[in-house]
């Protein structure tokens, strides 16, 4: 720590060193500038940069210290980028660093130099409605884009904050704020290694989950928040407890009152508390005594608190220009959204629908047809809306085509009238456009579903078009992987296009044209049913896999003793749903292209400190093309039980129709290790699997690693 930032804090008096370790949000900006004045060491961003700046000015008037200002900017502040989990079916590293540098750039013009983003949890249970907000199922995934929106935020000049510590996402049923109970092997394989990434990547703070963890709220959580992420990774940030989640503590049952609450948080590792009762009155009385809690522990935190606004730089100048505040989307900030879009689209599955002719009839219908609903989850209100409807976007797009449209059905009712009329219209239509998904406000926080089902209205729809023989391409907006097995195998084509921002209208149809051959791949598995979840593609191995060619059972066409008794297959007393095929709809890294591609030529060179594994990507269709190429490593023995296999890599590469590309990993001996229960790194010897694919095709080779570490 600095000598200033020394020098600081030994002047703060007690009462000016708690009220530095907290923030509230006030709507009244009379409200907010008497806090700063008061010494709040942080504010909530009071929506403009003349306000902005008139905090900053109260609290430096005063005597105080800079402020920091905070906001959730997740994937975009003016101009909308596609949710980060949009963002993780690219597999491209530039689409999330392109988000986090613009939304920083937008943000900080007017005052903002925190941002709660970007959000690590790795789940698998996609009726949680913050897998949005997240890169999905997968810990390297999750890991890799997390570290790039941190170090592209902390250029930007905005401290980023990676949540929610930890293992958020392992909500029991996926309802948010539900407990969770997670192993130690587990929470260190998984949960926490996307914050150890983030933190190693240059990430200025972490916030604090809202959940207990085996039965230990996080809020009060010592043993990780102090224990693990300030002292083993030596994490030199801050930690920032969720809204009223202090204060929850009560809630939990582990603290008898909101003080004894805010007591513990801090001493478990809280440096900054949000909301809840004033740490310092407006009397200037402090909640706690200097006896009431540890006093180094709070010199702790906010010494980091001071470090912080210091490589802000904050204690030089905490003032923006109030003329260069960034109001409204550029053309370089759309193009940068546009061209994010365009790459986040996964082409599930199509019977030669798509893409579109350039002449020719085609009915658009769906509830998306002409909505602007395409900002997706946690957006400010201030954002920039999406710039036309679909049906304008395919109409500029396809000049030549003749278009219909016919209401079809809402996002969530919708009359038999409607339905008819769209069923009408399709009798001479050569193709139709089912543009359905579930709206914006079905995802994100307090958003569980129990039914991660397209709603009731928009099914009717697709089935009743679908019983008139009609051709169907469904254009699928989702904030989660849906279940979409009822129709699936009735259309033609299925174009996953999640929420996409504010260029969202425009990339979609340009994916529907050809003009964009679709790269993206699921960073989540689709399940086939609500029953599977949990559901992922590293799930750990059992004594008795289930094979394939065993017998499907139909419960309502089956007697009692069929179903309780012998099946009379080889693989009846195998792990397996006896009323489901056997594994996901879409798995993991599932996505089609317009082209198509081959994985050959697969080296592996071994050297001192690891191995160099390529593959050849050969372009074997009639267009250019995205293909992502994925390394999967698979332990063939351990002394704890493995996952089937874990993604050690990715890369998506553009190869030309007809020509080929080269695809390198690094793999370290470390990549092949994992943790035990009592939470030992280690690195076994042994054969090794390498598999490398891309969705459709894969090559494999074996490994072997001679010796122990």
């Amino acid at each position: 720590m600095s000598a200033r930032v020394e020098a600081l804090l030994a002047r703060l008096s007690w009462e000016q060193k708690l009220a530095q370790m907290q923030i509230v949000w006030r709507r009244d900006l009379g409200e907010a500038t008497a806090l700063a004045r008061r010494g709040i060491g942080a504010l909530f961003w009071p929506a403009s940069a003349r306000e902005t700046n008139q905090l900053q000015r109260a609290a430096v008037e005063s005597g105080g210290v800079p402020l920091l200002i905070a906001l959730d900017v997740v994937h975009g502040q003016r101009t909308i980028f596609p949710t980060p989990l949009a963002q993780a079916a690219s597999f491209d590293r530039a689409v999330a660093a392109a988000d986090a540098r613009v939304s920083a750039r937008e943000a900080r013009s007017g005052g903002v130099n925190w941002t709660y983003s970007p959000m690590v949890d790795v789940t698998r249970d996609p009726r949680w409605g913050r897998v949005v907000e997240g890169f999905g199922e997968d810990a390297l995934l999750t890991s890799t884009l997390g570290a790039v929106k941190a170090r592209a935020y902390r250029a930007e000049g905005v401290a980023a904050c990676l949540k929610h510590f930890a293992a958020y996402g392992a909500a029991e049923a996926g309802r948010d704020y539900n407990t969770a109970d997670v192993s130690r092997r587990r929470l260190r394989d998984v949960y926490l290694e996307p914050f150890r990434a983030g933190a190693h990547a240059g990430a200025d703070t972490v916030m604090a989950a809202f959940t207990s963890l085996n039965g230990r709220p996080m809020h009060a959580n010592a043993p990780l928040l102090t224990g693990v992420l300030k002292g083993e990774w030596g994490f030199e940030g801050l930690v920032v407890g969720d809204a009223e989640g202090v204060a929850q503590l009560v809630a939990h049952g582990v603290a008898e009152t909101e003080k004894d609450a805010i007591r513990q948080a801090i001493e478990a590792g809280v440096d900054i508390v949000m909301g809840g009762a004033e740490l310092v009155d407006a009397r200037g009385a402090a909640l706690l005594a200097p006896g009431e809690v540890d006093a180094d522990r709070v010199d702790d935190a906010v010494r980091r608190i001071l470090s912080l606004k210091e490589r802000l730089g904050l204690l030089d100048d905490p003032f923006v220009r109030e003329e260069a505040e960034i109001l409204a989307p550029t053309e370089e900030s759309l193009a940068a959204a546009r061209s994010a879009a365009e790459r986040c689209i996964v082409l599930l599955r199509n019977e030669g629908a798509l893409p579109l002719a350039p002449r020719g009839r085609v009915l658009v219908t769906g509830p998306y047809a002409r909505s602007l609903d395409h900002l997706g989850a946690w957006v400010q209100h201030f954002a920039a809306p999406a710039t036309s409807t679909l049906a304008d976007a395919l109409a500029a797009e396809l000049p030549e085509v003749d278009w219909v449209e016919a209401a079809g059905s809402g996002f969530l009712s919708g009359s038999d009238e409607d339905i008819a009329e769209a069923v009408s219209r399709a009798a001479d239509a050569d193709l139709v456009i089912v543009a359905a998904g579930e709206p914006s406000r079905l995802s994100g926080e307090a958003a569980s579903r129990a039914d991660i089902a397209l709603p009731a209205a928009q099914t009717r729809l697709i089935h009743a078009l679908a019983d008139a023989g009609a051709r169907v391409v469904v254009v699928l907006h989702t904030g989660r992987p849906l279940v979409v097995e009822d129709w699936i195998e009735r259309v033609d084509a299925v174009l996953c296009t999640w929420h996409l921002g504010t260029q969202a209208a425009p990339a979609i149809a340009g994916a529907l044209s050809g003009r964009v051959n679709p790269g993206g791949r699921l960073p989540m598995t689709f399940p086939r049913a609500v029953g599977q979840i949990p559901i992922h593609h590293d799930h750990e191995r059992t004594g008795r896999p289930a094979r394939t060619g065993g017998e499907l059972l139909d419960p309502a066409a089956v007697d009692d003793e069929t179903i309780l008794g012998p099946n009379n297959t080889d693989d009846h007393y195998t792990s397996k749903f006896l009323d489901l095929p056997l594994g996901p709809r879409f798995a993991f890294g599932h996505g089609l292209s317009y082209t198509t591609f081959a994985l050959d030529d697969l080296e592996v060179v071994r050297d001192d400190g690891g191995w160099l594994v390529s593959v050849r990507v050969r372009n074997t269709g009639v267009h250019d093309g995205d293909d992502v190429v994925l390394l999967f490593a698979s332990d063939e023995c351990a002394s704890v039980v493995q996952p089937v296999r874990r993604l050690r890599g990715f890369e998506r590469v553009a190869v030309p129709s007809g020509g080929a590309a080269r695809v390198a990993f690094r793999l370290e001996a470390s990549d092949l290790g994992f943790w035990t229960d009592d939470e030992r790194f280690v690195i076994e010897p042994g054969g090794f699997e390498l598999a490398v694919e891309d969705g459709v095709s894969a090559v494999r080779t074996r490994i072997v690693l001679e010796e122990a570490s």
